[in-house]
């Protein structure tokens, strides 16, 4: 008995768990990556989450026990994905998670300066032997994390999509974790002499993260998950064709439409999701659910603001409130500040406030 378990300890027995692990952790982030892009359809979080399970299981790979040293050629598209898909986490997070996100230029500069390293390191360049080199990526692949966990935190409670609220902590916070333990474990012992408990450990957790993650992504309502390729709010008929969310209540909608309509609540400095529940006497989930399913809004400030900007544009176009500075209008429709209004405002009517005004008043003649 006690031989049989110092067999099952040995180096060899950690070496041959940590390559099950690791394999069962590729295939089912593949299948993910695979069901994730049959529901692209244009949307960047679809093709983000997909280019991420990819990169994740290219980490898989690089993150395997071994000698490190120079990378033959036919590894480094294998090590481009795994670097750079740091700055592929943080990009799916502002994604996914913040429905007003446009992927620009720029933003691929941030994953092309993370992949220089391992590509100057294949090609045998010499800078890349220098200490700080490597410990400057690894610090830019725990701040990118951390700005995905940000992320993540970021618009939690005003979030309406339930499918989302749910994977959005488990999966962000849960790699981003994982990530800075890992580089930190790198950071402390070195790559090359980090314990072989610790290679097994690592691969046992990307193996339940992939499960987890492809488990949620067959329950979740992918649809409703991801947005439309152009974020707006989605039909109530297309938002309601979840089998787990019953059909909103068309009395509580009613009660919303008054609430909004007649007595304006949207003008309620520090109104919150949370405080609107309460003067209903509702569970938040309840509203929540109303207010995605039942309106086809995603995020409780873009509903407010759908009020809110309707408010002001009837403010601006109407003469007899021509000398009423925008800034007084903003405020009293609910916004907080000028700056959030405009940009509100420009991205709704693709006008300034002051051209709308102008655009208004010329309509209406003198």
């Amino acid at each position: 008995m006690l031989s049989t378990l110092s067999t099952m300890s040995g180096p060899g027995f950690l070496v041959t768990l940590d390559i099950a692990l690791r394999g069962a952790a590729i295939a089912l982030l593949l299948i993910v990556a695979i069901a994730t892009l049959r529901r692209a359809r244009g949307r960047p979080a679809a093709w983000l989450g997909a280019l991420l399970a990819v990169g994740a299981a290219a980490y898989t790979v690089c993150s395997s026990p071994g000698p490190h040293g120079q990378a033959p050629l036919w590894f480094a598209p294998v090590l481009v994905l795994c670097t750079g898909n740091a700055a592929v986490f943080w990009l799916f997070a502002r994604a996914l998670f913040d429905d007003s996100f446009r992927l620009k230029p720029w933003h691929a500069l941030v994953w092309a300066g993370l992949i220089v390293w391992p590509l100057a390191h294949v090609f045998g360049a010499g800078f890349t032997a220098h200490w700080l080199v490597g410990v400057v990526v690894r610090v830019a692949v725990i701040l990118l994390a951390l700005l995905a966990l940000v992320q993540t935190v970021r618009g939690w409670g005003s979030d309406l999509v339930e499918g989302r609220r749910r994977l959005r902590l488990f999966i962000l916070i849960a790699v981003a974790l994982h990530i800075s333990v890992s580089v930190t474990v790198e950071l402390v012992f070195g790559p090359d002499q980090v314990p072989k408990v610790f290679h097994v450990l690592n691969a046992a957790a990307l193996a339940a993260i992939a499960a987890i993650i492809a488990m949620l992504l067959l329950q979740a309502d992918l649809d409703s998950v991801l947005g439309g390729p152009a974020v707006v709010a989605a039909a109530p008929a297309a938002a309601a064709a979840s089998p787990e969310d019953e059909p909103a209540d068309p009395a509580l909608l009613a009660t919303l439409d008054r609430l909004m309509a007649v007595d304006r609540l949207y003008r309620q400095e520090g109104l919150t999701i949370g405080v609107l529940a309460g003067k209903l006497g509702l569970p938040e989930y309840r509203l929540r659910r109303a207010i995605n399913r039942g309106l086809g809004y995603r995020n409780f400030n873009e509903y407010l603001n759908r009020h809110r900007l309707a408010d002001a544009k009837q403010a601006l176009a109407d003469p007899t409130q021509a000398e009423v500075p925008i800034l007084t209008i903003a405020l009293d429709s609910g916004f907080q500040s000028l700056g959030p209004f405009n940009r509100a405002f420009k991205g709704d009517t693709g006008m300034t406030p002051t051209e709308f005004r102008k655009a208004a008043e010329s309509r209406n003649g003198p």
